[in-house]
């Protein structure tokens, strides 16, 4: 590791893990962060950048979200200069959450609301934060719009003919767990990124 890093000034985490099973993904983010840390520690590299997930740090029972916090104490605790960037629910995860949550034809989803945001915009957000100065802190990062989740679900059926129902339902969990309202909302400070669901749509048909 330290011999691929050298020279590097930055370096960029927006590794994700290949599966979502509990100790799974535990392993993944905690395994992952150590051995990337001593080799960025190794070849002096002077700022760990690392993408993330609001609500982290809220309170949940979401086996990812474990083991993101874990992830991010890490960094925090390495003594490497560090930024981490919380993003919330991106607009590409329609398709995925709706795969997750089907039951037959209807999508069982909470309402539970969420400020989304279009890949491309996180992608922005992270390569200003790596061109900068270390912010030894976190960021968060959002979308223009607060909706439900189901509403978030719903729209982007919709606009892509999909006739599965989606079901507004309180006691759905969402990736096994039930969250409260405002899990997956930024706090006050967010910076915030101007791409709406209704623009990205367009621009992102189905892969067929």
């Amino acid at each position: 590791m330290p011999e691929v890093l050298r020279g590097a000034e930055v370096v960029v985490d927006v590794s994700n893990s290949p599966s979502f099973a509990p100790a799974d993904v535990m392993e993944f983010f905690t395994t992952s962060t150590r051995n990337l840390l001593a080799g960025a520690q190794e070849a002096g590299v002077g700022h760990v950048v690392a993408l993330t997930v609001v609500g982290t740090n809220r309170p949940n029972a979401i086996s990812y979200f474990a083991a993101k916090t874990a992830q991010e104490e890490l960094i925090r605790t390495s003594g490497i200069p560090y930024s981490i960037v919380h993003a919330t629910q991106f607009f590409e995860f329609i398709s995925g959450i709706a795969g997750v949550s089907a039951n037959g034809d209807a999508i069982h989803l909470p309402g539970n609301l969420v400020q989304p945001i279009a890949a491309a915009d996180v992608a922005t957000a992270v390569a200003r934060t790596a061109a900068g100065t270390p912010l030894n802190a976190d960021v968060e990062i959002a979308g223009p719009e607060v909706m439900g989740l189901d509403e978030m679900v719903r729209r982007g059926l919709t606009f892509r003919g999909d006739p599965r129902e989606v079901v507004t339902d309180s006691e759905a969990p969402y990736f096994g767990a039930r969250m409260e309202e405002r899990t997956l909302m930024p706090i006050d400070g967010v910076q915030l990124f101007a791409t709406t669901l209704d623009e990205w749509l367009p621009a992102n048909p189905p892969r067929v």
